[in-house]
């Protein structure tokens, strides 16, 4: 089984609560899982040969959130080629504003860049259409969970 870490950018707590969600689904499927709120460079390092899930909102300006900020521009600037490493994203926005669910689109983008590989498609999920995230994020999560195998 695999050692996901699920890195976690969050403002108000709806991506931390989808993560939440997420981890018992991984955990009960018997991947090894741990929750990063504030990730650092050297949490993410430990996952290359593993598995990442990128759960983050957006700021209204498209921007990620402070907590996991940092860990991007982390990534970006001193990593690189991340071949190994297999992710998904799981974006929170508002369709409110132009760049919606930029920051998990953002995060995608850099991972791609970086050769990553991604399982599925990247989850956006609408706080006007959907309040409660984990209603679309916990059926997202057991359609992963089989294309990880």
């Amino acid at each position: 089984m695999a050692q996901i870490g699920i890195f976690v950018g969050t403002v108000y707590g709806n991506a931390l609560l989808v993560a939440e969600e997420a981890e018992p689904l991984l955990a009960d499927a018997g991947h090894q899982v741990k929750i990063f709120e504030d990730p650092t460079l050297e949490e993410w390092q430990r996952y290359a040969d593993g598995v990442a899930l990128v759960i983050t909102s957006t700021t209204a300006q498209g921007d990620l959130p402070d907590s996991i900020a940092p860990l991007f521009y982390a990534i970006k600037d001193k990593l690189g080629y991340q071949p190994t490493l297999r992710y998904g994203v799981i974006a929170l926005g508002d369709s409110n504003y132009d760049d919606f669910c930029g920051a998990g689109k953002k995060f995608d983008a850099l991972l791609q860049e970086h050769s990553a590989k991604r399982i599925g498609d990247v989850l956006l999920i609408d706080a006007n259409e959907h309040p409660e995230p984990e209603e679309l994020s916990s059926p997202w999560v057991e359609k992963w969970l089989k294309l990880l195998d």
